[in-house]
């Protein structure tokens, strides 16, 4: 399964895109039960392509939140067409999914 959820939606030429991402988050700051610290773990990259064309590229760090929420719109998609997204984290582990823009 999928750690990434995602809609796309096209209207009046404007593709909306919300993304939900599953993911830890950790920023290396926090200490655990145990007193020691827990390993940073966090997305450093996330990547949205319809066919060839790269319609958005995100640099994260460790500010971001744990199951982080991604909106954002772009223009030049039809209805049918797949938007790939794609994430990589700083421990080298990553995912992708594609959806139909409807």
């Amino acid at each position: 399964m999928s750690s990434i959820r995602v809609r796309a939606q096209l209207k009046d030429g404007v593709t909306q895109v919300r993304t939900l991402i599953s993911h830890p988050m950790e920023t290396g700051q926090r200490t655990g039960s145990d007193g020691k610290k827990i390993p940073a773990h966090y997305i450093t990259k996330v990547q949205a392509r319809v066919g060839d064309r790269h319609v958005l590229t995100a640099h994260w760090g460790p500010g971001i939140s744990r199951n982080p929420y991604l909106s954002f719109e772009f223009e030049g998609a039809s209805a049918g067409d797949l938007l790939s997204l794609s994430w990589v984290d700083n421990l080298g582990e990553s995912d992708s999914t594609q959806v139909e823009i409807a």
